[in-house]
């Protein structure tokens, strides 16, 4: 067991230094290193996000309807996506990801969206990568802007912003979303 002496340094040692204490009848002391090398990157990404609910094939489909629509409307209604993104706004051009994940109406009053969203890139550079989206869309503004909490790959630890601009849609729901996301990474 411990002095008390000692417990009190463990404490104040906790407190004001950048070390991992371990406490195994006795302590150990292990420092965690951390790279000063590797310097933080700001990466600019334009690509467009095709969301088609209508359709053969969708690529984004309602899996929640709300019981009680007099509670707001579209209230509730939650989309499970695995949309295209691609570098231009036409389908064909060419695919750099998909944008995988789940969108809700989350107000009783407007059209505003969670976005709960992975962007998956496979090509290029970023390969094997991802951007996690996790913010609100007003799909009704011009530019909206939503938070990139996170990465996986060339994007760990990434954080920053993506603005988003609806390009085209249609009454059943279609839309080619052209988005520029900024991310800092290392």
């Amino acid at each position: 067991m411990a002095s008390f002496a000692s417990q009190t340094f463990l404490i104040i040692f906790t407190l004001f230094s950048p070390f991992f204490i371990t406490i195994n009848g006795e302590f150990s002391i292990q420092s965690i290193v951390t790279s000063t090398k590797r310097m933080e990157k700001m990466t600019h990404l334009h690509f467009y996000f095709h969301d088609t609910i209508s359709g053969k094939h969708p690529t984004a489909m309602q899996i929640i309807k709300p019981h009680n629509r007099s509670a707001g409307g579209l209230f509730g209604i939650t989309f499970m996506a695995d949309d295209p993104l691609t570098e231009n706004p036409k389908s064909s051009s060419k695919l750099v990801g998909r944008a995988q994940g789940i969108y809700a109406l989350a107000s009783q009053h407007d059209v505003g969206l969670l976005m709960v969203m992975n962007f998956a890139f496979f090509e290029g550079t970023y390969n094997g990568s991802a951007l996690s989206i996790l913010g609100r869309n007003e799909i009704f503004h011009d530019v909206r802007e939503m938070p990139v909490v996170g990465g996986t790959g060339i994007f760990r630890f990434a954080r920053g912003y993506a603005l988003a601009k609806t390009v085209w849609s249609n009454q059943k729901g279609d839309a080619i979303v052209e988005y520029n996301v900024s991310v800092v990474h290392y």
